[in-house]
């Protein structure tokens, strides 16, 4: 390998020697496994990607486009020692020239499918380096041109959301109106596949705007308000385009699909940052949106899960609660929890969990009005919560489930419970040692991380909903009593 590579720098531009030295490279890019490899070479991998960096940057015959397909093959892999490798590598240089040579072929009048060949590197580098890779103020040698941090940010995000646009519309046009054939599926699954890249490039954008608009990471230092601003417009708008995307799939009865899975995913992560964006169209959408399903789902789940972030901001209002109860979101989002803490979902998903669990939180305090009735959901769910703190230590997970139980408690009583032929009194008796577990801890040393603003809110809750319907429950008041003096 470092036949090739060592000398690749000084061959001159269009020469034999490079042509023959760039086939020899495409030769050990499609026969090389990066994931079986000796450390000697690994090490001649990384020397690959960094001098095709370089080429990438520099020359601007074909070579530049081999290259670009060259680096997007290597590092489009999932995780890898050759990602890890070259973490590792001390010269950022490398990491610019790519930047370089990302910047020529947006700027230029190239095909779409270079351009898109561009973008899935810049989701690459993003996905090896971090997001902050994209907002990184590099310093290039050899006197090339680097465009500013900005204007970088801004053109990846704009070519990104162009393709993203011209795929959207080709896709419901392939999927809804031109006549079914092998060849249109073929199409379908490719465009799918580049939405899909597109997606996750710009997924990655959002969370490096947020940071950046936040204050946090490196990205802050280097991005000015004014892009911040743009980008935020810009990414409002692709993700309008979207939820009408999905409004077309709804109107064709369309629910089944990955693309619309990812179409899902998208609009969760920037909702996410922004939760009261596009809220019209989110409002007449959402109980389409929660009943999508991922090819080789049997039942949605992971659609429900992307909409979890938002949801637990929005229910904090009234409005937001009434649009869950209005199509019985709520009873999906309790599905979703409870499976989340089976095999068969998101196992251990503790972010997750959290999330829906403040969804709950907050639904069943804000809807006190609305006379929710106790169902079998609802049973399933104590029941998971029970399962899921177990024996656990860490006081937000005793809290947090103890306070979705106590609220849930409230809408029946001990006598209803122990009616129901799948709730037994082992059952009651493990609930009732949660919410003692929870009250013994309201009142932690100051010094205790136990004493942030949400515990503390959760603790109050608590208590208030226990003092609430404790004479309903002589059982659990009987159980809570010989732990803690209320």
């Amino acid at each position: 390998m470092d036949m090739i590579f060592l000398p690749i720098s000084n061959f001159p531009d269009g020469s034999r020697c490079l042509e023959l030295a760039i086939h020899l490279m495409q030769l050990l890019v499609h026969k090389l496994r990066v994931d079986d490899m000796t450390v000697e070479k690994l090490q001649g991998m990384t020397s690959m990607v960094i001098s095709l960096a370089r080429l990438f940057a520099v020359l601007h015959t074909t070579v530049k486009f081999e290259s670009l397909h060259m680096l997007t093959t290597l590092l489009s892999q999932k995780e890898s020692l050759l990602h890890g490798a070259l973490r590792s590598v001390p010269s950022m240089i490398w990491e610019s020239q790519i930047r370089v040579g990302i910047t020529a072929i947006l700027q230029n009048r190239v095909v779409s499918s270079e351009k898109l060949q561009a973008l899935l590197l810049a989701e690459c580098m993003m996905s090896i380096l971090g997001e902050n890779w994209l907002s990184e103020d590099y310093k290039v040698a050899d006197h090339q041109n680097v465009m500013p941090v900005d204007k970088f940010v801004l053109l990846v995000l704009e070519s990104a959301r162009i393709e993203v646009a011209v795929l959207l519309n080709e896709l419901a046009y392939l999927k809804y109106e031109s006549s079914k054939n092998s060849q249109s599926d073929d199409a379908i699954s490719q465009k799918e596949r580049n939405l899909a890249i597109l997606f996750s490039l710009i997924e990655r954008t959002i969370k490096m705007i947020s940071n950046a608009s936040s204050g946090e990471g490196a990205s802050c230092q280097t991005i000015s308000e004014s892009t911040i601003m743009k980008a935020i417009t810009g990414l409002n708008e692709t993700v309008g385009l979207v939820l009408d995307f999905l409004q077309d799939a709804k109107d064709h009865g369309q629910r089944k699909g990955d693309d619309l899975l990812a179409a899902v995913r998208i609009v969760g992560s920037y909702l996410a940052e922004a939760p009261y964006a596009c809220k019209e169209k989110i409002r007449h959408l959402l109980d389409f949106i929660f009943s999508i399903e991922g090819q080789d789902e049997s039942s949605p789940f992971h659609s429900i899960c992307f909409m979890l972030p938002m949801l637990s901001q929005i229910t904090m209002e009234a409005d937001g609660c009434r649009t869950l109860l209005s199509f019985g979101g709520y009873k999906m989002v309790i599905d979703c929890l409870i499976r989340m803490n089976e095999h068969d979902g998101m196992l251990n998903d503790t972010g997750s969990m959290f999330l829906a669990c403040d969804t709950i939180i907050n639904f069943l305090s804000n809807t006190k009005n609305a006379h929710i009735r106790m169902e079998s959901s609802f049973i399933r769910l104590l029941q998971a919560l029970v399962a899921w703190t177990g024996t656990a230590d860490d006081s937000s997970i005793i809290m947090t489930a103890s306070c979705v139980c106590t609220l849930v408690l409230d809408l029946t009583t001990e006598e209803f419970l122990l009616s129901c032929s799948d709730f037994d009194s082992k059952t009651l008796e493990r609930l009732s040692q949660l919410i003692a577990r929870c009250l013994h801890q309201d009142t932690p040393n100051d010094d205790t991380e136990q004493t942030n603003q949400k515990q503390i809110i959760l603790s109050g809750k608590c208590i208030i909903c226990y003092r609430r319907w404790s004479d309903r429950y002589p059982r659990v008041r009987n159980i809570v009593q010989q732990h803690v003096s209320l």
